[in-house]
Protein backbone atom coordinates (compact mmCIF):
# COMPACT_ATOMS: atom_id res chain seq x y z
CA UNK A 1 0.00 0.00 0.00
CA UNK A 2 1.68 3.61 -0.59
CA UNK A 3 1.11 6.18 2.10
CA UNK A 4 0.85 9.53 0.92
CA UNK A 5 2.25 12.20 3.92
CA UNK A 6 1.05 15.54 4.19
CA UNK A 7 2.65 18.12 6.19
CA UNK A 8 0.64 20.90 7.46
CA UNK A 9 2.34 24.21 8.46
CA UNK A 10 -1.04 25.78 11.15
CA UNK A 11 -1.72 29.34 10.89
CA UNK A 12 -0.57 31.80 7.74
CA UNK A 13 -1.17 34.96 6.52
CA UNK A 14 -3.44 37.24 8.89
CA UNK A 15 -3.34 34.86 11.15
CA UNK A 16 -0.41 34.36 12.99
CA UNK A 17 -1.58 31.83 15.75
CA UNK A 18 0.46 31.91 18.92
CA UNK A 19 2.99 34.61 19.85
CA UNK A 20 5.02 34.66 22.59
CA UNK A 21 8.41 35.13 24.10
CA UNK A 22 10.16 35.75 20.25
CA UNK A 23 7.64 32.70 18.92
CA UNK A 24 5.15 33.07 16.47
CA UNK A 25 3.44 29.76 15.58
CA UNK A 26 2.80 30.02 11.73
CA UNK A 27 6.69 30.90 11.29
CA UNK A 28 7.82 27.86 13.17
CA UNK A 29 5.10 25.78 11.89
CA UNK A 30 6.23 26.40 8.66
CA UNK A 31 9.87 25.86 9.21
CA UNK A 32 8.64 22.51 10.87
CA UNK A 33 6.68 21.43 8.01
CA UNK A 34 9.68 22.71 5.35
CA UNK A 35 11.99 20.68 7.30
CA UNK A 36 9.55 17.71 7.30
CA UNK A 37 8.94 18.11 3.67
CA UNK A 38 12.76 17.66 2.20
CA UNK A 39 13.37 14.61 4.87
CA UNK A 40 10.54 13.11 3.74
CA UNK A 41 11.69 13.17 0.37
CA UNK A 42 15.37 12.50 1.43
CA UNK A 43 13.55 8.70 2.46
CA UNK A 44 11.33 8.57 -0.68
CA UNK A 45 8.03 9.16 1.18
CA UNK A 46 5.62 11.03 -0.98
CA UNK A 47 4.13 14.05 0.48
CA UNK A 48 3.13 17.47 -0.18
CA UNK A 49 2.59 20.62 2.10
CA UNK A 50 -0.56 22.53 2.25
CA UNK A 51 1.59 26.19 2.09
CA UNK A 52 4.84 26.91 1.18
CA UNK A 53 4.60 30.56 2.11
CA UNK A 54 2.96 33.01 4.47
CA UNK A 55 -0.41 32.42 3.08
CA UNK A 56 -3.98 32.91 4.60
CA UNK A 57 -5.99 29.70 4.80
CA UNK A 58 -9.27 29.53 6.21
CA UNK A 59 -10.98 26.04 8.48
CA UNK A 60 -12.96 25.54 4.73
CA UNK A 61 -9.57 26.33 2.62
CA UNK A 62 -6.99 23.89 4.36
CA UNK A 63 -8.67 20.18 4.54
CA UNK A 64 -10.19 21.17 0.94
CA UNK A 65 -6.43 22.02 -0.14
CA UNK A 66 -5.33 19.03 1.59
CA UNK A 67 -7.79 16.41 -0.01
CA UNK A 68 -7.31 18.10 -3.30
CA UNK A 69 -3.63 16.58 -3.37
CA UNK A 70 -3.85 12.44 -2.47
CA UNK A 71 -8.05 12.29 -1.80
CA UNK A 72 -9.45 10.86 0.68
CA UNK A 73 -8.19 7.73 1.24
CA UNK A 74 -7.52 5.85 4.20
CA UNK A 75 -3.80 5.71 2.62
CA UNK A 76 -3.44 9.45 3.53
CA UNK A 77 -1.92 10.43 6.60
CA UNK A 78 -2.22 14.20 7.51
CA UNK A 79 0.15 16.04 9.72
CA UNK A 80 -0.77 19.29 11.22
CA UNK A 81 1.92 20.79 12.79
CA UNK A 82 1.35 23.61 15.75
CA UNK A 83 2.76 25.46 18.37
CA UNK A 84 0.19 25.16 21.93
CA UNK A 85 -0.39 28.11 23.85
CA UNK A 86 -1.40 28.26 27.52
CA UNK A 87 1.03 27.88 29.85
CA UNK A 88 2.01 24.25 30.37
CA UNK A 89 5.11 22.64 29.16
CA UNK A 90 5.49 19.58 26.54
CA UNK A 91 4.35 18.19 23.55
CA UNK A 92 0.77 16.80 23.10
CA UNK A 93 -0.63 14.62 20.34
CA UNK A 94 -4.44 14.35 18.82
CA UNK A 95 -5.57 12.11 16.95
CA UNK A 96 -9.02 10.94 14.79
CA UNK A 97 -11.91 9.48 16.63
CA UNK A 98 -11.46 7.74 13.04
CA UNK A 99 -8.05 6.02 13.95
CA UNK A 100 -6.27 4.09 16.16
CA UNK A 101 -3.66 5.83 18.98
CA UNK A 102 -0.54 3.71 17.49
CA UNK A 103 0.83 6.52 15.34
CA UNK A 104 0.17 8.93 17.76
CA UNK A 105 2.20 6.64 20.45
CA UNK A 106 5.00 6.25 17.86
CA UNK A 107 5.69 10.23 17.68
CA UNK A 108 5.14 10.33 21.17
CA UNK A 109 7.54 8.22 22.24
CA UNK A 110 10.18 9.66 19.37
CA UNK A 111 9.32 13.11 20.64
CA UNK A 112 10.34 11.76 24.48
CA UNK A 113 13.47 9.99 23.15
CA UNK A 114 14.32 13.45 21.14
CA UNK A 115 14.47 15.52 24.98
CA UNK A 116 11.18 16.56 24.93
CA UNK A 117 8.51 15.89 27.65
CA UNK A 118 5.16 14.92 26.26
CA UNK A 119 1.91 15.50 28.17
CA UNK A 120 -0.06 13.04 26.41
CA UNK A 121 -1.44 11.59 23.03
CA UNK A 122 -5.61 11.88 22.96
CA UNK A 123 -8.60 11.85 21.51
CA UNK A 124 -11.13 15.12 21.65
CA UNK A 125 -14.95 15.13 20.74
CA UNK A 126 -17.14 17.72 19.65
CA UNK A 127 -19.35 19.15 22.46
CA UNK A 128 -22.26 19.40 20.61
CA UNK A 129 -21.85 15.92 19.10
CA UNK A 130 -19.24 14.16 20.50
CA UNK A 131 -19.46 11.45 17.24
CA UNK A 132 -17.68 13.93 15.36
CA UNK A 133 -13.60 15.50 16.29
CA UNK A 134 -13.77 19.01 18.40
CA UNK A 135 -10.81 19.86 15.74
CA UNK A 136 -11.96 21.13 12.11
CA UNK A 137 -8.80 19.54 10.32
CA UNK A 138 -9.42 15.87 11.91
CA UNK A 139 -12.89 16.64 11.28
CA UNK A 140 -13.00 17.88 7.73
CA UNK A 141 -10.83 15.26 6.26
CA UNK A 142 -12.35 11.77 6.27
CA UNK A 143 -10.97 8.62 6.04
CA UNK A 144 -7.71 10.01 6.18
CA UNK A 145 -5.48 9.36 9.19
CA UNK A 146 -5.39 12.59 10.34
CA UNK A 147 -3.13 13.74 13.59
CA UNK A 148 -2.08 17.03 14.98
CA UNK A 149 1.12 17.51 16.93
CA UNK A 150 1.57 20.37 19.16
CA UNK A 151 5.81 20.74 19.47
CA UNK A 152 5.33 22.85 23.26
CA UNK A 153 3.88 25.87 24.45
CA UNK A 154 5.53 28.94 23.05
CA UNK A 155 4.38 30.52 26.52
CA UNK A 156 5.51 28.03 28.80
CA UNK A 157 7.48 28.53 32.03
CA UNK A 158 9.19 25.42 31.69
CA UNK A 159 11.68 24.69 28.91
CA UNK A 160 9.42 24.22 25.67
CA UNK A 161 10.69 27.84 24.48
CA UNK A 162 14.24 26.76 24.44
CA UNK A 163 13.36 23.87 22.60
CA UNK A 164 11.08 25.80 20.21
CA UNK A 165 14.10 27.58 19.79
CA UNK A 166 17.44 26.16 19.59
CA UNK A 167 15.60 22.15 19.26
CA UNK A 168 12.95 22.55 16.44
CA UNK A 169 14.69 20.50 13.95
CA UNK A 170 15.25 17.36 16.22
CA UNK A 171 11.39 17.47 17.33
CA UNK A 172 10.76 17.69 13.61
CA UNK A 173 13.07 14.75 12.84
CA UNK A 174 11.70 12.26 15.40
CA UNK A 175 8.14 12.77 13.85
CA UNK A 176 10.03 11.99 10.43
CA UNK A 177 11.56 8.68 12.29
CA UNK A 178 8.02 8.53 13.34
CA UNK A 179 6.37 8.50 9.97
CA UNK A 180 9.23 6.43 8.51
CA UNK A 181 8.69 3.84 11.29
CA UNK A 182 5.04 3.41 10.56
CA UNK A 183 4.51 3.05 7.40
CA UNK A 184 7.44 0.43 7.10
CA UNK A 185 9.70 2.74 5.40
CA UNK A 186 13.63 2.36 6.09
CA UNK A 187 14.78 5.07 8.23
CA UNK A 188 18.28 6.55 7.77
CA UNK A 189 19.03 9.68 10.37
CA UNK A 190 20.40 12.84 9.54
CA UNK A 191 24.38 12.73 10.92
CA UNK A 192 26.10 16.01 10.82
CA UNK A 193 29.71 17.13 12.03
CA UNK A 194 29.48 17.01 15.86
CA UNK A 195 26.48 14.26 16.06
CA UNK A 196 27.08 10.65 16.59
CA UNK A 197 24.48 7.54 15.72
CA UNK A 198 23.63 5.00 18.67
CA UNK A 199 24.87 1.37 18.19
CA UNK A 200 24.37 -1.83 19.80
CA UNK A 201 25.73 -1.89 22.98
CA UNK A 202 26.42 2.10 23.83
CA UNK A 203 26.15 4.04 27.09
CA UNK A 204 25.79 7.53 28.18
CA UNK A 205 28.80 7.05 30.23
CA UNK A 206 30.94 5.21 27.28
CA UNK A 207 29.52 7.76 24.55
CA UNK A 208 30.55 10.99 27.05
CA UNK A 209 34.02 9.25 27.99
CA UNK A 210 35.04 8.82 24.13
CA UNK A 211 33.60 12.39 23.04
CA UNK A 212 35.52 14.16 25.86
CA UNK A 213 31.91 14.77 28.02
CA UNK A 214 30.54 13.70 31.39
CA UNK A 215 27.23 12.22 31.33
CA UNK A 216 25.56 15.45 32.39
CA UNK A 217 27.13 17.16 29.91
CA UNK A 218 25.57 15.10 27.58
CA UNK A 219 22.58 14.41 28.49
CA UNK A 220 22.16 18.45 28.63
CA UNK A 221 23.52 18.45 25.53
CA UNK A 222 20.81 16.27 24.48
CA UNK A 223 17.83 17.57 26.78
CA UNK A 224 17.82 13.77 27.86
CA UNK A 225 15.66 13.20 30.94
CA UNK A 226 16.66 9.64 31.81
CA UNK A 227 19.68 7.75 30.30
CA UNK A 228 17.74 5.16 28.06
CA UNK A 229 19.15 4.49 24.15
CA UNK A 230 18.08 3.28 21.11
CA UNK A 231 19.76 1.97 18.00
CA UNK A 232 20.04 4.97 15.64
CA UNK A 233 19.28 7.59 18.09
CA UNK A 234 21.16 10.64 16.67
CA UNK A 235 23.11 12.26 19.95
CA UNK A 236 24.72 15.61 19.53
CA UNK A 237 28.89 15.32 21.29
CA UNK A 238 29.33 18.95 20.35
CA UNK A 239 27.61 22.63 20.48
CA UNK A 240 27.01 23.66 17.23
CA UNK A 241 29.52 26.65 16.53
CA UNK A 242 27.67 30.24 15.72
CA UNK A 243 27.50 30.83 12.52
CA UNK A 244 30.55 33.54 11.70
CA UNK A 245 29.26 36.66 10.30
CA UNK A 246 30.85 36.69 6.81
CA UNK A 247 30.43 36.42 3.09
CA UNK A 248 29.34 32.64 3.43
CA UNK A 249 27.15 30.69 4.72
CA UNK A 250 27.48 26.86 5.41
CA UNK A 251 24.16 24.79 4.55
CA UNK A 252 22.88 22.73 7.29
CA UNK A 253 20.38 19.82 7.77
CA UNK A 254 16.71 21.24 7.02
CA UNK A 255 17.82 24.55 5.27
CA UNK A 256 16.40 25.83 2.08
CA UNK A 257 17.00 28.19 -0.36
CA UNK A 258 14.03 30.58 0.77
CA UNK A 259 14.69 30.37 4.50
CA UNK A 260 18.71 31.37 3.88
CA UNK A 261 17.10 34.01 1.10
CA UNK A 262 15.16 35.62 3.96
CA UNK A 263 17.19 34.98 6.52
CA UNK A 264 20.15 37.14 4.66
CA UNK A 265 17.32 39.75 3.67
CA UNK A 266 17.37 38.13 -0.22
CA UNK A 267 15.15 36.93 -2.78
CA UNK A 268 15.40 33.26 -3.84
CA UNK A 269 16.78 34.58 -7.49
CA UNK A 270 19.29 36.61 -5.85
CA UNK A 271 20.83 33.79 -3.67
CA UNK A 272 20.38 31.60 -6.92
CA UNK A 273 22.18 34.32 -9.11
CA UNK A 274 25.06 35.24 -6.48
CA UNK A 275 25.79 31.07 -6.51
CA UNK A 276 25.41 29.75 -9.90
CA UNK A 277 22.59 27.73 -9.12
CA UNK A 278 20.46 26.21 -11.83
CA UNK A 279 17.88 24.62 -9.44
CA UNK A 280 16.44 24.57 -5.97
CA UNK A 281 18.46 21.30 -4.51
CA UNK A 282 20.83 21.81 -1.55
CA UNK A 283 23.46 19.72 0.23
CA UNK A 284 25.09 20.02 3.37
CA UNK A 285 28.16 21.24 4.34
CA UNK A 286 27.46 23.15 0.60
CA UNK A 287 28.98 26.93 0.95
CA UNK A 288 26.66 29.61 -0.43
CA UNK A 289 27.89 33.61 -0.89
CA UNK A 290 25.16 35.31 1.03
CA UNK A 291 26.75 38.70 0.17
CA UNK A 292 28.03 40.88 -2.68
CA UNK A 293 24.76 40.84 -4.93
CA UNK A 294 23.75 43.97 -6.33
CA UNK A 295 21.12 45.09 -7.48
CA UNK A 296 20.20 46.30 -11.26
CA UNK A 297 19.91 49.67 -11.50
CA UNK A 298 16.02 49.32 -13.30
CA UNK A 299 13.12 48.58 -11.68
CA UNK A 300 10.15 46.85 -12.42
CA UNK A 301 6.46 47.63 -11.00
CA UNK A 302 2.95 45.97 -10.94
CA UNK A 303 -0.20 47.08 -11.17
CA UNK A 304 -2.83 45.25 -8.25
CA UNK A 305 -5.85 43.81 -9.81
CA UNK A 306 -8.98 42.84 -8.87
CA UNK A 307 -8.49 39.49 -7.32
CA UNK A 308 -4.60 39.93 -6.75
CA UNK A 309 -2.93 38.68 -3.01
CA UNK A 310 0.78 38.92 -2.04
CA UNK A 311 0.91 35.58 -2.35
CA UNK A 312 -0.26 34.91 -5.56
CA UNK A 313 1.81 38.09 -6.87
CA UNK A 314 5.01 36.28 -5.33
CA UNK A 315 4.29 33.31 -6.79
CA UNK A 316 3.80 34.50 -9.93
CA UNK A 317 7.16 36.31 -10.19
CA UNK A 318 9.08 33.71 -8.52
CA UNK A 319 10.13 35.99 -5.18
CA UNK A 320 8.71 36.09 -1.25
CA UNK A 321 5.62 37.62 0.53
CA UNK A 322 8.23 38.73 2.69
CA UNK A 323 10.64 40.16 -0.20
CA UNK A 324 7.64 42.08 -1.37
CA UNK A 325 7.19 43.67 1.85
CA UNK A 326 10.16 44.53 2.32
CA UNK A 327 10.36 46.03 -1.18
CA UNK A 328 6.95 48.25 -0.85
CA UNK A 329 7.78 49.41 2.60
CA UNK A 330 4.30 47.27 3.70
CA UNK A 331 3.44 46.56 7.22
CA UNK A 332 0.62 44.63 6.16
CA UNK A 333 -0.73 41.87 3.94
CA UNK A 334 -3.71 44.24 2.65
CA UNK A 335 -3.36 45.46 -1.27
CA UNK A 336 -5.60 48.28 -3.20
CA UNK A 337 -6.46 48.14 -6.66
CA UNK A 338 -4.46 49.99 -9.11
CA UNK A 339 -1.56 50.48 -6.38
CA UNK A 340 1.78 49.84 -7.76
CA UNK A 341 4.59 47.50 -6.36
CA UNK A 342 8.08 47.31 -7.10
CA UNK A 343 8.65 43.81 -7.88
CA UNK A 344 12.44 41.79 -8.04
CA UNK A 345 13.99 43.18 -11.13
CA UNK A 346 15.94 39.98 -11.54
CA UNK A 347 12.52 38.55 -12.51
CA UNK A 348 10.80 38.82 -15.97
CA UNK A 349 7.37 38.58 -16.90
CA UNK A 350 6.51 34.67 -16.60
CA UNK A 351 5.39 32.68 -19.57
CA UNK A 352 2.40 30.82 -19.38
CA UNK A 353 0.30 27.98 -21.02
CA UNK A 354 -3.31 27.30 -21.36
CA UNK A 355 -4.55 23.87 -20.43
CA UNK A 356 -8.31 22.46 -21.06
CA UNK A 357 -9.99 20.90 -18.91
CA UNK A 358 -10.96 17.18 -19.95
CA UNK A 359 -13.52 14.67 -18.14
CA UNK A 360 -11.56 13.05 -15.09
CA UNK A 361 -9.44 15.71 -15.09
CA UNK A 362 -8.13 16.90 -11.67
CA UNK A 363 -5.94 19.64 -10.54
CA UNK A 364 -3.65 16.89 -9.10
CA UNK A 365 -3.08 15.27 -12.35
CA UNK A 366 -2.63 18.28 -14.00
CA UNK A 367 -0.62 19.61 -11.99
CA UNK A 368 1.59 16.41 -12.12
CA UNK A 369 1.30 15.91 -15.46
CA UNK A 370 2.76 19.56 -16.05
CA UNK A 371 5.43 19.69 -13.55
CA UNK A 372 4.12 22.44 -11.05
CA UNK A 373 1.51 22.09 -8.04
CA UNK A 374 -1.52 22.60 -6.90
CA UNK A 375 -1.19 25.72 -5.35
CA UNK A 376 0.56 26.91 -8.16
CA UNK A 377 -2.23 26.91 -10.42
CA UNK A 378 -5.07 27.73 -7.96
CA UNK A 379 -3.05 30.81 -7.32
CA UNK A 380 -2.51 31.21 -10.98
CA UNK A 381 -6.17 31.00 -11.99
CA UNK A 382 -7.72 32.94 -8.66
CA UNK A 383 -9.31 29.56 -7.30
CA UNK A 384 -10.73 28.93 -4.56
CA UNK A 385 -11.64 25.36 -4.24
CA UNK A 386 -9.96 22.38 -6.47
CA UNK A 387 -13.65 22.03 -8.26
CA UNK A 388 -12.99 21.52 -12.23
CA UNK A 389 -15.78 22.09 -15.02
CA UNK A 390 -14.91 20.14 -18.57
CA UNK A 391 -14.08 22.66 -21.32
CA UNK A 392 -12.28 25.48 -18.21
CA UNK A 393 -9.41 27.09 -19.13
CA UNK A 394 -6.77 27.16 -17.11
CA UNK A 395 -2.88 29.39 -16.97
CA UNK A 396 0.26 26.59 -16.45
CA UNK A 397 3.44 27.94 -15.19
Amino acid sequence: MIIWTFPIPAHGGTDPGTIANGITEKDYTLKISEYMHKRLNDLGIENSMSRTGDETLGPDVRPSRVQSFYGPGSDVIVVSNHINAGGGDGAEVIYSLRNSDRLSSIISDNLSKAGQNVRKYYQRRLPSNPDLDYYYILRETPNNESIIVEYGFADSTGDDVSQLKNNWQELAEAVVKSLAEYTGVPYKPVVTEGTYVVKSGDTLWSIARNNGLTVDELKKLNNLTSNALSIGQVLKVKEASTEPKGDTYTVKSGDTLYGISRMFGLTVDELKNLNNLTSNALSIGQVLKISGYTEPSSTTTYTVKSGDSLYKIANQYNTTVDELKRLNNLSSNLLSIGQKLILPSTNSTPEYKTYTVKSGDTLYGIARDNNTTVTAIQSLNNLATSNLSIGQKLLIP
